[in-house]
């Protein structure tokens, strides 16, 4: 079972406050900025994310009806900060991989010990 809601609400108001800014730059991190689907405020959200070519996958530690992901799903994409660098997804969905075979081996067994087996895959956009 992923981490459960009441912290989430923790980490919304303490932590992601504090790893925002690093997150951009750490490797295997970065910051989803998105949308709300009632508010239109834009939010910023630091998530565990993984690059395959012009493919991202982000660890969904919180569960897929966390409000971000919803988000995502709703706008069709999001920008995602990561090492210092913008970068705009598109065609977002839920991958669900027991296996966790879509993240690096030992990164799989940590999320394995929380029961993650959920993922968001997103694609770079195209640039014209």
């Amino acid at each position: 079972m992923p981490f459960p809601r009441w912290l989430a609400r923790f980490n919304l108001h303490v932590t992601n406050r504090v790893l925002g800014p690093l997150a951009s730059y750490a490797p295997g991190m970065a910051v989803v900025v998105h949308t709300g689907r009632k508010s239109n405020r834009r939010f910023r959200t630091p998530v565990l994310v993984f690059r395959r070519g012009d493919r991202f996958v982000i660890a969904l530690t919180y569960g897929r009806e966390s409000q971000w992901v919803q988000n995502v799903l709703a706008q069709g994409g999001c920008d995602l900060e990561v090492m210092g660098r913008t970068l705009q997804l598109t065609r977002p969905n839920i991958l669900h991989d027991e296996h966790r075979r879509c993240v690096p081996a030992v990164v799989g067994l940590v999320l394995g010990l929380i029961d993650v087996s959920d993922f968001l895959e997103a694609f770079l956009a195209q640039r014209d």
